[in-house]
């Protein structure tokens, strides 16, 4: 089956527009994945070599961001995680020459947001505070509406009450005369007999209202530029960029804290992924140790950005579990123990996906990773 990109067009107010490519193997609707992280607690073992974390096929959607803003440098972050040995974030002379890391790079630009990355630097996620653009959220929310499968660890957010419709103002001479006969002129001599006006009473300043609760997607994606050229893609005033999913990598969704990034990404390209092996069955390490190591990285940096206290562990499972010595563990644990193991099947599924014919003829490999989005 061809791509049908003609066929299905949504719309976003006037900041984004989607044309989405459907592939063979990619089915439309999204599906939930959270047994694959919330099965029974005597279970503990991870999933990393399912069925489902393989990848059969892609889907494409041409998304056209609309903007108004000028040319700025975009308000950057780097991180490096403690799991390392060397913790400097600072890179030797053999990491000079990387680019890797700047994948993500043509997302920023498009949008007249100069990312800025020191080669000097070595970091694992580099994050994005800014400037805004009401676009990334839309994105955000269209990418994981549109994936294949989903693991959500905190509920949709409730759907906003619709207010109720200005009435429109009455024209029309009659009722212009009658605003003009309610109108009172004072006299000359009240202006003079006029007494001072009383001063108002004292109040307290209103309580801003608290910060609406904000989540996260992470997930795999690759970046392809407009008709093949990165210039095309950076048009005045709009960004237009081919973002490429996988069927076989599932998004995690994640309530984060105030001020989390608005964007992030992992410094590991895709083609670097395809480069790590997994273990040889579930529930054992791996040769090298490095996919433990990707997983670490993430867990270590999302655990500064989530909101423990809103992480739901679904309606299977309790807040007090059991781990696998018998010792029983606290809700917070429980939580963390859930992300890391969505993690590793993100990772998973990211590794696993160098087998797929369609994945490797779609993705552009050094522009394809693990990024994530703040959405409402």
């Amino acid at each position: 089956m061809g791509p049908v990109s003609d066929a299905v067009v949504s719309t976003f107010g006037s900041s984004i527009m989607v044309e989405i490519g459907l592939k063979a193997g990619f089915e439309g609707a999204t599906k939930l994945a959270n047994d694959l992280v919330f099965s029974k607690p005597i279970n503990k073992i991870v999933p990393i070599h399912s069925d489902r974390l393989d990848t059969t096929g892609v889907k494409v959607l041409l998304i056209t961001l609309q903007f108004k803003s000028t040319m700025e440098d975009a308000a950057l972050g780097f991180y490096r995680s403690s799991v390392h040995d060397d913790t400097s974030l600072f890179a030797t002379v053999k990491d000079y020459l990387a680019v890797e890391k700047g994948w993500f790079s043509p997302y920023l630009f498009a949008s007249a947001r100069r990312p800025i990355i020191p080669r000097s630097m070595k970091p694992d996620v580099v994050f994005c505070h800014g400037p805004f653009l009401s676009g990334d959220y839309q994105i955000g929310e269209t990418l994981l509406n549109e994936s294949a499968s989903v693991i959500a660890l905190c509920p949709d957010p409730p759907a906003e009450a619709k207010e109720d419709p200005t009435p429109s103002e009455e024209h029309g001479t009659a009722k212009l005369g009658q605003r003009l006969k309610d109108i009172s002129i004072p006299s000359i001599s009240n202006l003079f007999s006029r007494s001072r006006s009383p001063s108002p009473d004292a109040e307290l300043a209103a309580v801003p209202p608290p910060p609406i609760p904000r989540r996260m997607v992470i997930l795999v994606v690759g970046l392809k530029p407009h008709r093949k050229l990165w210039t095309s893609s950076a048009r005045p005033g709009e960004s237009v960029i081919n973002y490429v999913l996988l069927n076989g990598c599932p998004s995690v969704v994640v309530p984060v804290k105030t001020g989390a990034p608005l964007l992030a990404w992992d410094g590991l390209t895709l083609e670097q992924l395809w480069e790590v092996k997994l273990p040889a069955s579930e529930g054992e390490k791996s040769p090298d140790g490095k996919f433990e190591g990707i997983v670490d990285v993430l867990f270590e940096y999302m655990d500064l950005c989530v909101e423990w206290d809103r992480v739901t562990l679904g309606d299977d499972v309790s807040d007090v579990v059991l781990d696998d010595q018998g010792v029983v563990e606290d809700g917070e644990t429980a939580k963390k123990e859930a992300l890391k193991d969505a993690l590793s099947l993100l990772v998973a599924a990211a590794v696993k996906s160098k087998n797929s014919k369609e994945a490797r003829e779609e993705l552009d490999e050094d522009r394809a990773g693990i990024a994530m989005w703040r959405i409402p």
